[in-house]
């Protein structure tokens, strides 16, 4: 390739870009419809209720209001009005009558005072023949008035003059002034005679039918799902241990039933399980510190030395870990539920840190007192203090107790924990040796421990950053 075409095209090439500029992609419509379509659907869900009767109620009453607007449109725009439109056109027919009569047989004396008989008697008009005179104005067309433009169209269809119609007020007699050739036919007929009066009686039936059966609905489902709230309640309660609620019984359907009686015996396989691993571990435990026992029997015998001396540490060590072991291993499952104090554990570890020349700045918000199981709660709180305390210089500690939530603070400023490490601190026997100076005699189990606390109780435990530089575990359980 020549020098002039190697010019030519590296010219073009870095012009392109300005002559071409990249086009942004288009978007269909189906893309912007599918976006609409999940937008409307987190409104809808933001503002539906979430509990189970609440969305059964609306599952019920929902189509029932549904169905009674539709029926009560094509009753109000098809019977209604069909029916006073022929209620309407009849009365007009009557009324045209009473003006051809007129019109055929003149009255001399311009009484017409046997037309006026014959109207009040056989077709229920009071009619008055005036003398000629403007028609009063138009008043304002009613919104909602049915009768008023069914009557005025029929006038308008039927007789075609000029005429002025009061249909307004509560009165049972409706006004109707007809503009003649050389007089001004006055009427009054019954408001009956022309619209269909009674139907609100329609509408008041379907209302108080649909009350009724709104009611009796609530009834029904109130003892329906009231089952499946208490099978909830125990569930959760189990969650927590605390035990099974008195007035907790298999009732309600079927299917809830069954459900309870599965219930039911998962709690009793759990609690026996785990009554068979403490009286198993209880036994274990007793075996191994009978063997711990004979080791210091005999190390108390030998003379004083710097062997005996590092034989005792490693029993020492070995009772320590056993003890850990133990603990994570039997938990704290069949402890019962109970009141605990805040402030006094707070000043507990106040002391203890005392003792250490250590300080502890604690807050508590709220009520104090919280219900939970208090040996392996405090032992969680223990874990989590003794972690921070031994890593960190300044301790805070802090409490905040609501309606629903009770949320313990632990926070230090010692080295922290890395993001990526924060989950795996929570495994047994895991030790981060570079992220913390952990004692020689650690075990690895005092966050597992104290995560098993709060999760048995329906929580959790979380690690952050905390504001004073170190790490933050959040020890967070419904109230």
């Amino acid at each position: 390739m020549s020098i002039d075409r190697l010019i030519d095209s590296a010219v073009l090439e870095g012009s392109a870009p300005e002559t071409e500029p990249k086009r942004p992609p288009r978007r269909g419509l189906w893309p912007y419809l599918r976006g609409v379509s999940r937008q409307l659907r987190r409104f809808v869900s933001r503002r539906t209720p979430k509990g189970l009767y609440a969305r059964s109620l609306i599952i019920i009453i929902a189509p029932m209001v549904l169905l009674q607007s539709v029926v009560a449109f094509v009753f109000m725009e098809r019977h209604w009005q069909t029916v006073t439109q022929r209620l309407s056109a009849a009365v007009v027919q009557d009324i045209a009558a009473v003006i051809d009569m007129i019109e055929t047989y003149p009255d001399p004396s311009g009484q017409y005072a046997e037309v006026s008989r014959i109207a009040r008697e056989r077709l229920a008009l009071n009619v008055l023949v005036l003398p000629p005179e403007p028609l009063p104005a138009p008043a304002p067309k009613p919104f909602f008035n049915i009768l008023d433009g069914i009557l005025s169209e029929e006038i308008t269809r039927q007789i075609n003059r000029p005429f002025w119609i009061d249909t307004l007020g509560e009165s049972r007699i409706v006004e109707i002034r007809i503009q003649l050739a050389d007089h001004i036919l006055r009427i009054f007929a019954p408001r009956n005679s022309a619209y269909a009066s009674n139907s609100h009686i329609f509408l008041v039936w379907m209302v108080g039918t649909s009350l009724v059966l709104i009611l009796i609905a609530i009834l029904f489902l109130r003892n329906q799902i009231r089952p499946i709230q208490k099978l909830a309640q125990a569930a959760e309660g189990f969650g927590r241990g605390q035990p099974m609620p008195a007035d907790f019984r298999v009732r309600g359907a079927s299917e809830v039933r069954r459900a309870s009686l599965a219930f039911i015996q998962m709690r009793d396989r759990i609690e026996r399980q785990i009554e068979q691993r403490t009286q198993m571990l209880n036994g274990v435990s007793h075996d191994l510190r009978t063997v711990l026992t004979r080791f210091r029997l005999q190390l108390a015998l030998l003379d004083d030395n710097e062997d005996r001396r590092e034989l005792e540490h490693d029993v020492d060590e070995m009772g320590r870990m056993l003890e850990g072991y133990l603990a994570f291993a039997k938990g704290e499952g069949g402890e019962e539920v109970g009141e605990l104090d805040l402030e006094r554990v707070f000043a507990r570890f106040e002391s203890e840190a005392a003792l250490k020349n250590r300080l502890i700045e604690t807050d508590v918000v709220g009520d104090p007192r919280v219900s939970v199981r208090p040996d392996a709660f405090v032992r969680c709180l223990g874990n989590l203090v003794a972690n921070a305390l031994r890593h960190g210089n300044a301790v805070r500690l802090t409490a905040r107790h609501d309606d629903r939530w009770l949320s313990v603070s632990v926070e230090d400023d010692g080295p922290g924990i890395e993001a990526i490490q924060r989950e795996e601190v929570f495994k047994p026997f895991v030790r981060l040796d570079e992220a913390r100076n952990i004692d020689a005699g650690g075990t690895g189990l005092g966050l597992a421990i104290a995560r098993d606390v709060a999760r048995s109780h329906g929580g959790d435990i979380l690690l952050s950053d905390s504001p004073l530089g170190g790490l933050k575990a959040l020890v967070r359980i419904p109230a």
